[in-house]
């Protein structure tokens, strides 16, 4: 009997979680990218920080009983993976995760490498979770989803620590561009 009470439970959570995400959704969040790149190959396009992301979503998460936040779940010398919880009040949650290497690129000491990184998932994986992108993302192939792609590829690529990942890092990324059929975006990647 106490089975069917917590199943019984959990579906209604779940409802109320649902209700909760479609009311957010209502809202049309806009994350605006606030940051503009200033060197490197990406120089001149912009992207939203993790305070930006926040900063745009936690109002509308709130308004509908809706809270997120974020775990470290794989803390190893050459991995870091976050997991980023959606919570609703009603008791019902949804995670995703993603990982990848400390961030080496630029002067930065190890600790930097491993917040950078953190940060970089923390944003990715609230993008993920909540079902949002930047201003100016697009998803119907045009050339701002395509310099995305690629900006998050090299972002990858300048993460590598040694030739294991960085070969690693070329398989996938070419996979990825032969995929998407980008030929231009393959060439710059390459």
């Amino acid at each position: 009997m106490m089975d069917l009470q917590e199943r019984y439970e959990a579906r209604e959570a779940e409802k109320l979680y649902n209700i909760g995400f479609a009311g957010f959704k209502s809202e049309a969040v806009t994350i605006l990218k606030g940051k503009k790149v200033t060197a490197g190959p990406l120089a001149g396009k912009s992207y939203a920080e993790l305070h930006d992301v926040v900063d745009a979503v936690t109002p509308a998460l709130s308004r509908h009983g809706l809270g997120a936040s974020w775990k470290i779940t794989k803390d190893e010398k050459e991995w870091l993976e976050v997991t980023c919880t959606l919570k609703h009040i009603g008791g019902h949650s949804e995670s995703v995760s993603m990982g990848g290497p400390p961030d080496v690129g630029g002067a930065k000491n190890a600790i930097q490498a491993r917040a950078s990184t953190v940060s970089y998932l923390q944003r990715y994986t609230l993008k993920a979770i909540t079902g949002l992108s930047e201003t100016g993302d697009d998803n119907d192939g045009n050339s701002h989803a395509l310099d995305e792609h690629l900006a998050d590829w090299l972002a990858t690529v300048e993460a590598c620590v040694d030739m294991a990942q960085l070969k690693h890092t070329r398989k996938d990324g070419g996979a990825s561009f032969t995929k998407r059929k980008d030929v231009p975006g393959y060439a710059k990647f390459a």
